[in-house]
């Protein structure tokens, strides 16, 4: 999910006239963004309405509109860039070139006859054959849909991947390489006749991607992209599978620009300022946060996409850090795995503390919650380093959302506000429990599944709000503009014998700040007990360190060390001081040698753990965590 924290706010229950209340901004946040507006209407059943009393204005008609138009006004903008590697250079690609590049590639896609009913899937990581094949599909009007390349290079049965090639019966498959992708594509063949095209032009056993790239262009091309509308399909997104089965989200060309526009209405800077946007990038497109939110802002405002070929993982992140030395973004992006290796690097490296701190005008956090710690840690290093805290915000929504629903375009007091509705965009607030469950409706909201009826009509109420399945909390009840707190999924909090309510998204983020940095994610158990316990994904480079064992020392050693689980209970007592209630602290953890699984589906490629199924297919892991004689788990 495209989301963050939340708060310890409450919610006002009396009933109200509709107001619009109006903050300014806080410091340099009035020369980027708008004041955040909300207007709350307070109904009869208790819930409450809240939305932007800015109108939503006009939103472009497609996609393939901004492109079309920074071709022609800015030609020679850099729009795409990569590289192989860290001392290579980078491959620059202008506006100019990429839509001839599109336009050559759209006449091939229609020339085969594709469709939404045969769409263009794309296996591989970010790429500018990626880009490019995929706004060449939606430029005429055929779905593109990116899947997540986990699927294809670390699942061992392709299960996820075979079905989601089922369900979207595709017309071409591009891959990167046929050959790491030889053991997908062999799984998925008997279930599709799509042309497979490779972005290696030495692949004999595929379409050469640069073949397609150089077809003639037809009439064609000019009288689909003609025809496109606002509820054309631009493309199919996968869920994430943290609630369930991947599903094919629809995404029109409305949901896209509109949610563009919006931005564009709460970070004021970008038309202000139009072509200074400079964004370094890992997050995956085959994900909304980074497809939708990041990949469209450059090409909505004309930037410059450096495509980053690492990512906050062990091993890749040298890679980030490399690109991040030669490439200094507008606006820096990240999920909170990566903020937590940055500022291990910045703290290490003063020329590149000096440089993040003075050019990144602010940085955005999604894709899951950010502890506290990480939030203190940078603002304490942006003071230190050039006289002022780095502006911190974060947004909120979802794959079905486009993915924005709430934006933060202030500076928040702490971590974890995710704004205030969008223009255009609404929310409805409505008690669940002791919690206050969140919907949204707006043109943002995806029309529903693909070829799933039954899951599209569950997934909205009778007004047409979204069904998100989130909860919230208002960070002042007689402020509504002072924006929300993001309080968990509603279908992972439980309640302990004694009738308390877990809130697992809240206990989560407090785990991991109190187990930092020894904690990567935790999970959070207990459900029908009488107290709450962790299952712990450790951060096994953090843990060795901590340690004082080599990097070769293997990971069982690494768990079992005193010092490692010394730390680990020194963080479950601290986390008791700050909850002494049964439902705010965790008594045991255990900490997993395994790292989360793909197949099984505990994690996405962003980072975000999927409580429900690590649970699942972890129920021995639980059973020895409950288990009293166990030696294995670490107490209070």
């Amino acid at each position: 999910m495209f989301k963050a924290a939340r708060d310890e706010a409450a919610v006002d229950p009396d009933a109200g006239e509709e107001e619009t209340m109006t903050a300014a901004p806080r410091g340099e946040a009035s020369s980027l963004f708008a004041a955040p507006k909300t207007a709350a209407e307070h109904r009869a059943d208790g819930s409450i309405v809240l939305r932007s009393p800015e109108p939503l204005r006009q939103s472009a008609r497609c996609v393939g509109d901004w492109l079309e138009h920074f071709a022609r006004q800015t030609p020679d903008t850099i729009f795409l860039a990569e590289r192989d590697g860290a001392d290579a250079p980078w491959a620059t690609m202008t506006y100019a070139v990429a839509l001839r590049w599109v336009r050559a590639a759209a006449s091939w896609i229609l020339a085969q006859g594709l469709s939404a009913e045969h769409p263009v899937v794309i296996l591989s990581d970010n790429s500018i054959d990626h880009a490019l094949l995929a706004l060449a599909a939606q430029h005429v009007g055929v779905p593109s849909a990116a899947i997540s390349p986990a699927y294809s290079l670390m699942s061992k049965d392709f299960d996820k991947l075979k079905s989601m090639i089922a369900l979207l019966e595709p017309g071409a498959i591009y891959v990167s390489g046929t050959r790491p992708f030889a053991a997908a594509l062999a799984a998925i063949k008997p279930l599709h006749s799509a042309q497979i095209i490779s972005g290696n032009a030495g692949d004999a056993d595929a379409l050469a991607f640069r073949t397609i790239a150089a077809t003639p262009e037809t009439p064609d091309v000019t009288r689909a992209f003609a025809a496109l509308t606002p509820d054309t399909i631009a493309k199919f997104l996968f869920t994430s599978g943290s609630t369930g089965t991947p599903k094919a989200v629809i995404n029109t060309q409305r949901m896209l620009t509109s949610s563009q526009q919006a931005k564009a209405q709460t970070w004021t800077f970008l038309d202000q300022r139009r072509g200074d946007l400079v964004i370094l990038d890992w997050l995956p497109w085959s994900h909304t946060f980074g497809a939708n939110h990041n990949f469209n802002l450059v090409l909505r405002n004309g930037g410059s996409l450096y495509i980053d070929g690492g990512k906050p993982a062990p091993g890749l992140f040298a890679t980030s850090l490399a690109n991040l030395k030669s490439v200094m973004p507008t606006v820096y992006f990240n999920v909170p795995r990566g903020f937590d290796m940055l500022i291990a690097a910045l703290r290490g490296d003063e020329e590149l503390r000096r440089r993040f701190f003075s050019e990144v005008k602010f940085a955005f956090y999604a894709g899951a919650a950010l502890p506290q710690n990480l939030w203190d840690a940078l603002e304490e290093l942006s003071v230190a380093t050039v006289g002022r805290a780095l502006p911190m915000v974060s947004a909120w929504g979802s794959t079905e959302t486009s993915p924005l629903a709430t934006d933060c375009h202030f500076l928040a007091e702490r971590s974890g506000n995710i704004g205030v509705p969008i223009p255009g965009t609404e929310l409805k607030l409505v008690a669940s429990g002791d919690k206050l469950e969140v919907r949204v409706r707006g043109p943002n909201v995806t029309p529903g599944y693909w070829k799933a009826p039954e899951l599209t009509k569950q997934a909205f109420d009778d007004e047409g709000f979204y069904l998100i399945g989130d909860a919230v909390k208002l960070a002042d009840s007689a402020r509504p503009e002072r924006g929300l707190f993001f309080d968990g999924r509603v279908a992972e909090d439980f309640k302990l014998n004694s009738g308390t309510w877990v809130s697992v998204g809240t206990l989560r983020v407090a785990g991991i700040a109190a187990l930092a940095p020894l904690a990567q994610d935790i999970v959070v158990s207990g459900h029908g007990g009488d107290e709450v316990r962790f299952l712990v994904f450790p951060n096994i480079a953090a843990c060795r360190a901590h340690a004082g064992l080599p990097e070769t020392a293997a990971v069982s050693d690494v768990l079992a060390h005193d010092k490692v689980r010394s730390a680990i209970a020194q963080g479950l007592a601290k986390l008791k001081q700050q909850g002494a209630n049964s439902s705010g602290h965790a008594t045991r953890a255990l900490l997993l040698a395994e790292p989360p699984s793909v197949d099984g589906g505990e994690i996405t490629d962003k980072g975000y753990i999927n409580q429900r199924a690590v649970l699942t297919r972890r129920a021995e892991a639980v059973k020895r965590l409950n288990d009293d004689a166990s030696g294995e788990w670490v107490g209070v």
